[in-house]
């Protein structure tokens, strides 16, 4: 099976358990149930739940233990899109191709759509928690990743640090590691976690180091990258004064940066006992969005 086919089984998978979830939504008013669908249903690559059902599937563990834990995790990356396109944050009037959601809803629905799904993912995590120790030590994990010591905290310094005249490489690993690789980590430690943390020195190192090289192409992106491919306004990091990598390495050094991180991610790789052909492709798949 070629690294396309595999990835759209893992994507098929997790589709059909939010398409389940989204049927089920009966929330009202009505515009609360259309805005956290509106959001859920703009497609996207699909990025976290695909490492947690391919690290699961390296590890043997059954997808159905791992199926509601994905979906809480893609809830909240949801819930952080919207909020993050607000007038308040980065202030982008597009999401993967479409209106954001605040430019259909308003702004107010926005928040509130945002605090919905991030409740409500807590919710699938607490469910969770009824199936033993390690469901509720992989429920916490996934809130400590999304949290004050998380991806808040990586927002909170990425808005303070916005106009700095001379960004430090210290801060700017505070904001990767925080604002992304965080909820990349949830994803990619959760299987290990829920087999009594099988794996789980070398998955955390593959899980931070793979979240930080989806950021550092995602700031060259926004400088050589395009609307049709991104879906997202673009060159809006400079005119914002974003501490990035381009900002702080330049374009060159930048991709230079992510290769060596893509090469860290595929040699921690070697440690893992089972098939992690498909894992080594999807970090070459990520460092290739630059070129």
């Amino acid at each position: 099976m070629t690294f396309e086919e595999k990835y759209s089984q893992y994507k098929s998978a997790f589709e059909k358990r939010l398409s389940e979830f989204c049927n089920n939504i009966t929330c009202k008013p009505d515009i609360l149930a259309e805005s956290m669908k509106y959001s859920l249903n703009l497609g996207g690559k699909r990025i976290r739940p695909v490492l947690m059902y391919a690290v699961s599937n390296v590890l043997g563990l059954d997808e159905g233990k791992i199926e509601n834990f994905a979906l809480a995790l893609e809830l909240i990356h949801t819930y952080s899109l919207i909020h993050d396109d607000l007038p308040e944050m980065d202030n982008d009037d597009f999401r993967r191709g479409k209106p954001s959601n605040h430019k259909v809803f308003g702004q107010g629905n926005a928040v509130l759509a945002g605090d919905a799904l991030l409740n409500t993912a807590y919710s699938l995590l607490i469910d969770e928690c009824r199936n033993g120790g390690e469901y509720v030590s992989a429920a916490k994990n996934i809130c400590d990743c999304a949290g004050i010591y998380g991806m808040i905290a990586g927002q909170s310094a990425d808005l303070t640090h916005e106009n700095d005249e001379d960004p430090d490489e210290n801060t700017l690993d505070f904001i990767y590691e925080n604002k992304t690789a965080k909820l990349v980590l949830a994803a990619v430690l959760t299987p290990s976690i829920l087999c009594c943390g099988k794996y789980f020195s070398e998955l955390k190192v593959f899980g931070r180091e793979t979240g930080i090289l989806f950021q550092l192409t995602d700031d060259i992106l926004d400088v050589e990258g395009n609307f049709d491919v991104l879906g997202k306004s673009i060159g809006k990091d400079k005119a914002e004064g974003k501490y990035t990598c381009v900002k702080l390495y330049g374009i060159e050094k930048s991709k230079v940066k992510a290769d060596v991180i893509a090469d860290k991610c595929t040699r921690v790789l070697e440690g893992i006992k089972g098939d992690t052909r498909f894992l080594k492709e999807l970090t070459n798949f990520i460092r290739q969005r630059i070129y």
